[in-house]
C-alpha cells in the first residue's frame, strides 16, 4: 500500500486485520508512529492498533510475482510515487490506482503494463500520525475494481474478492472508467468544501460546478455511469457513525487543508473539469476559479472554509476564473 493516509491506511488495516499480507508505504511523521506504534485504526465499532509492517519508501521492499502494487496517494504525488516504484518493481508488476481522479491510470501506464483502477466509495479520515479513522460500519466502504482502460481478469478479479473478505462491498467491472469518471463528478465539491466550508455543498455554487463538469463530459463524448446507476450501486451499503463522538467532518480535500499539507489534489478533480472545458471549448468559470483558490490556499496553510461561498460567486461575477 503506497500511501496510508486516509483511504491507503484504512485499506491496508482491514486487510492486515483479516489476514492478508499486507505492507505500507508512509511517509514522515505518520510513517514514524505506525513504525513506533503500529496503525491505530477508529470506526464506529471501535478502536484498535493494527502492528503493520511499514517502510518508509518502496526502494526497501522486494518485489516477487505475486505482489499487487496499491496506490493511495494524493495524484499530485503519484509521477514521485511512480518514478521510485519503477526502479525497483517488474513493470509487469500489477499497479491498482485506488485513487480519485482520472488521470492516474493514464500516468501508471505509461511505466506498468498491467494498469487498475478502483472507484472509491469509502468514507475515512486522517488528521493526526498513526490515525485513520473509517466512518462507515460494518461495511468500511465500496471499492469496484476494474483493468485499466477496460476489461477484468485474474487479477481484478483477485483483487476485489480480496477487498470483499476485508469488510469492503468490491466487484471486478469490465467499466471501471465509467464508474470514475461519476466519481469524479461528486469530488468537484472537494475545493467547494476545502475553499468556502462543508456547508457550501450545497447551493448555487455547488449547482454551478456541477453543471460544467456534466457539460465537459457531454462535449467529450466520455462514457459515464449516471447518476441513478451510482445511487443504486451505493443503495443503503454505507452506514456512517460516529468515531469518538465526532462524526466525519470533512473529505479529502479539507483534510488536505485541515492536516497544513501545503498541497491539495484540486488540480486532478476540478482540474479535469478545466481540462476538458478547454480541450472542447466549454466554459468552467467555477471550476477554474475554485481549482486556483484551492491551491493557494493550500500553499499558504489557510485553514478550510476560509473564503465565502458568496464571495466566490461574487468573484464570479466580476469576471475572475
Amino acid at each position: 500500500m503506497v500511501g496510508a493516509g486516509a483511504v491507503g491506511g484504512v485499506v491496508a488495516g482491514r486487510l492486515f486485520e483479516h489476514g492478508h499480507s499486507v505492507v505500507a508505504v508512509a511517509r514522515g511523521a505518520h510513517g514514524e508512529a505506525i513504525a513506533e506504534r503500529g496503525l491505530r485504526l477508529d470506526s464506529p465499532a471501535g478502536s484498535q492498533t493494527l502492528p503493520m509492517p511499514v517502510v518508509r519508501s518502496v526502494s526497501e521492499l522486494e518485489f516477487d510475482e505475486h505482489d499487487v502494487v496499491l496506490l493511495a496517494m494524493k495524484s499530485q504525488d503519484t509521477i514521485a510515487a511512480l518514478t521510485a516504484l519503477r526502479s525497483v518493481a517488474q513493470t509487469s508488476t500489477p499497479v491498482v490506482c485506488m485513487q480519485n481522479g482520472v488521470e492516474n491510470e493514464r500516468v501508471a501506464l505509461r511505466h506498468f503494463s498491467n494498469v487498475y483502477g478502483i472507484c472509491v466509495m469509502c468514507p475515512t479520515s486522517h488528521l493526526e500520525p498513526g490515525v485513520v479513522r473509517a466512518h462507515s460500519s460494518p461495511i468500511t466502504g465500496i471499492m469496484d475494481v476494474g483493468r485499466y482502460p477496460h476489461g477484468t481478469d485474474d487479477t481484478s478479479t483477485r483483487v476485489a474478492a480480496t477487498l470483499a473478505q476485508s469488510s469492503f462491498v468490491s466487484s471486478s467491472r469490465p467499466d471501471i472508467m465509467r464508474w470514475k469518471y461519476r466519481k469524479l463528478m461528486s469530488n468537484l465539491g472537494n475545493a467547494l468544501e476545502a475553499v468556502c466550508g462543508l456547508e457550501a455543498r450545497r447551493g448555487p455554487l455547488a449547482d454551478m460546478v456541477r453543471q460544467e463538469g456534466e457539460a465537459c463530459l457531454r462535449a467529450a463524448g466520455i462514457d459515464v455511469a449516471s447518476a441513478e446507476e451510482d445511487t443504486a450501486r451505493r443503495g443503503n451499503l454505507l452506514t456512517l457513525g460516529e468515531v469518538d463522538g465526532e462524526q466525519r467532518r470533512g473529505g479529502s480535500s479539507w483534510q488536505s487543508l485541515q492536516r497544513r499539507a501545503g498541497s491539495i489534489e484540486t488540480d486532478y478533480l476540478s482540474g479535469e473539469v478545466v481540462l476538458l472545458g478547454r480541450q472542447h471549448r466549454v466554459a468552467t468559470p467555477a471550476n477554474a476559479l475554485l481549482q486556483r483558490l484551492a491551491n493557494e490556499v493550500a500553499a499558504a496553510g489557510t485553514p478550510p472554509g476560509s473564503i465565502g461561498a458568496d464571495e466566490v460567486l461574487a468573484r464570479l461575477e466580476r469576471g475572475e476564473s
